[in-house]
């Protein structure tokens, strides 16, 4: 298997120097937040695109991973989401899913991973969310078939989805075969599942990973490996029985004060277990 760090440590820093500190620190990718400050595809230009690829050259590394969840440009991590009862909000986040899809498609990135329909909101029922989702995943799967980039749904604790089983019954209700999981061990281990044992259930439907650590108590905060509870060695071993070969990428986004020590830190960890 392949590792990846992700830019959205990296946000006190513009995107060609993340790129240079995460390859500096030995990983094999890297995940382009699409967000600001780094590339923030409605605004995206070839210029702009012509400025990553320099920069993936010069540093000899890979993109891991297109990040389309956070969305702070306009408002926060989670809104708009795909959920908002204002039909207007709702469809900033789906113009702007569809504007990352042709960035990695400029980029030849193979997916992007999404927000999991987003928080439900007060007053509306799950049932409700749970449509609104549907009919943005269908519009947005459409583009996707057609730029050929996968959509890659992120369970998140507190989200519309949050569990592998929660996943699973939202491909029952949508006809894609470019909807699939972006599979974040911590946010699973945050809501009680175990990360290694899901491995097979999700496998065939699983593009990319992301590995944080997590507190004992699973709250979802994005800890430094080796400095939670989950059993990473668990869980990594699955991939690589199975002979897994694409990408894990580490996301440490509350480390923006220390995101060149905290990325090299992570990869100690990794060399240290025999993981790299």
């Amino acid at each position: 298997m392949q590792f990846g760090f992700s830019t959205n440590a990296f946000r006190e820093y513009d995107l060609a120097e993340s790129i240079e500190a995460i390859a500096d620190a030995g990983y094999d990718g890297v995940e382009l937040l699409f967000d600001e400050p780094h590339l923030y595809p409605p605004d995206a230009s070839e210029d702009d695109y012509d400025a990553v690829r320099r920069a993936l050259e010069e540093s000899d590394i890979a993109i891991s991973n297109g990040n389309a969840f956070m969305l702070t440009a306009i408002e926060d991590f989670h809104h708009p989401s795909y959920v908002e009862p204002d039909p207007e909000y709702r469809r900033e986040r789906i113009d702007y899913t569809l504007a990352a899809l042709e960035t990695a498609a400029e980029l030849e990135i193979p997916y992007i991973s999404i927000e999991p329909g987003g928080p439900i909101p007060e007053g509306k029922s799950r049932e409700w969310a749970m449509d609104r989702f549907v009919d943005a995943l269908e519009e947005v799967a459409d583009r996707a078939e057609d730029v050929g980039v996968d959509l890659l749904v992120e369970p998140e604790p507190d989200l519309l989805i949050e569990t592998s089983g929660e996943f699973l019954d939202l491909l029952e209700r949508v006809d894609s075969g470019r909807v699939k999981c972006n599979f974040d061990a911590g946010h699973f281990y945050c809501v009680g599942e175990d990360p290694a044992e899901l491995v097979d259930p999700l496998w065939e439907y699983t593009d990319h990973y992301h590995l944080e650590d997590i507190p004992a108590d699973r709250t979802h905060e994005h800890t430094q490996l080796g400095d939670g509870a989950m059993d990473i060695d668990a869980f990594l071993g699955e991939l690589e029985g199975r002979g897994y070969e694409g990408y894990v990428t580490v996301e440490l986004y509350p480390y923006e004060e220390t995101a060149i020590q905290t990325a090299n830190e992570a990869m100690d960890y990794l060399e240290e277990r025999g993981w790299t």
